[in-house]
């Protein structure tokens, strides 16, 4: 066995020893090329030896550069509508559908009194949007940056630490290789070009990925401002509360495996507790600014009427109602009962089941929170985006025409989704 581990650091002995000499030359004069030098320097393994940090960053760059491609030209044939005229340049047409609901609560606020439809129901209105990112980009603003431009701005940059945050999430679970493949994998996804739009999204992941690296590694303290700042950027927050609880009762039973100890299980539960209040925060705001407990509900409710007409909220019903209003009864409840099914399955696949419990316990939680609340149509694949930390999963694999594939199909599903759900056609009814 000796042998066999001394044969092992040979070959790095060699390669040390020849980097510290110069090379050899000819009896002429003439130097003789370096044979390693061709392959200490080939781009293969500049990348590998190059820090993971920058790996990240220049895989996002180049995702969103191939992104802007795809923006670019759909907006070269975009014509005249609500937001832009035709042909629109790229920040004022990364700029449409509720990139302007968060430009109007920078410029206005909040309404004290909600806005009512001629028939007495709640209208849409900017109560649906959190404070957090249009504080960040109203704060650009100050030094004299263009909204259109600042929110873009603030995007990309949330954007990028979302995907330096995954990759340590990552790493935690997964290979050097398959965790960079994740990051390639998130940079690329469908609805990638959200985090080089005026949504908030992309701050969204950022604090999801840190409360789930935070929570990974047990650092309940500082969970506290992630959550608290989280609440009030992307809803979700609630589903996180369901998830620490269960992270909770699992670490308690197992106990004897993995120690417990008593200053844990209190911050754990108090962070559990911290979050369950502030997920519902925002609630609690407007309903205190504009005296209806229900102001946000109401408003909510406001976006799926044009589907289903306005009603209560009723947990757990939205999906079926959605699934009746697009494939009728009873294909619609099927269909529904078989995507529960299937997204079952996938959380007990091996695959999943090597990212850890944690993560597994948020897709599960997240999952549940939109069956409880959500009214699946067009937005669904960004609501969805949130479970992204599955992606992980489809990393796994190493072979290269799988890796190809699976990055040329997502960019084609990310074309397919900018001219179904940002592109606006004539009276668009598939918002993003």
């Amino acid at each position: 066995m000796t042998d066999v581990n001394a044969a092992a650091h040979e070959q790095p002995d060699r390669e040390a020893a020849l980097d510290a000499q110069p090379p050899a030359e000819h009896e002429s004069g003439v130097r003789e090329p370096d044979p390693f030098r061709a392959t200490r320097w080939s781009p293969r393994v500049r990348w590998r030896v190059s820090p993971w940090w920058l790996r990240v960053l220049l895989v996002y760059a180049g995702a969103r550069a191939i992104t802007t491609v795809f923006v670019l030209t759909l907006a070269s044939v975009q014509g005249a509508n609500p937001w832009t005229g035709a042909r629109p340049g790229y920040f004022e047409f990364a700029n449409m559908w509720d990139a302007r609901w968060y430009q109007i609560i920078q410029l206005a606020g909040y309404p004290s009194l909600l806005p009512l439809t001629p028939d007495g129901h709640t209208a849409e209105n900017a109560w649906a949007f959190m404070p957090v990112y249009p504080a960040l980009v109203g704060a650009l603003t100050w030094l004299a940056i263009p909204w259109n431009i600042a929110s873009v701005v603030v995007s990309l940059a949330a954007g990028l630490g979302a995907a330096l945050v995954f990759h340590r999430l990552m790493s935690r679970f997964l290979a050097p290789d398959r965790a960079m493949f994740a990051v390639v994998l998130f940079c690329v996804a469908p609805v990638a070009p959200i985090m080089q739009f005026g949504y908030a999204e992309a701050l969204g992941y950022l604090l999801l990925a840190t409360a789930l690296l935070l929570l990974v590694d047990r650092r309940y303290g500082w969970l506290f401002p992630v959550i608290a700042v989280w609440s009030f950027t992307r809803p979700g927050a609630l589903a996180f509360a369901l998830t620490l609880g269960l992270h909770w009762l699992w670490r308690w039973w197992r106990r004897r495996e993995e120690p417990f100890p008593v200053r844990e299980r209190v911050l754990a539960a108090s962070a559990t507790v911290f979050t369950v209040v502030c997920g519902f925060g925002w609630l609690l705001v407007a309903g205190a600014v504009t005296g209806n407990l229900h102001a946000y509900t109401d408003t909510e409710l406001a976006w799926r009427a044009a589907y289903i007409g306005y009603g209560e909220l009723v947990p757990f019903t939205a999906w079926f109602q959605s699934g009746g209003w697009w494939l009728g009864q009873p294909l619609g409840t099927i269909a529904v009962a078989a995507l529960i099914l299937a997204f079952t399955l996938v959380l007990l696949s091996p695959a999943v089941r090597r990212l850890g419990i944690e993560i597994r316990l948020w897709s599960a939680s997240y999952a549940l929170y939109l069956l409880a609340v959500f009214f699946p149509q067009s937005s669904v694949f960004r609501i969805a985006s949130p479970l992204f930390p599955l992606l992980g999963a489809a990393a796994i694999p190493r072979a290269r025409w799988y890796r190809w594939s699976l990055v040329i199909v997502f960019l084609a599903l990310q074309v397919g989704w900018l001219l179904i759900c940002w592109g606006i056609d004539g009276r668009d009814w598939t918002p993003p």
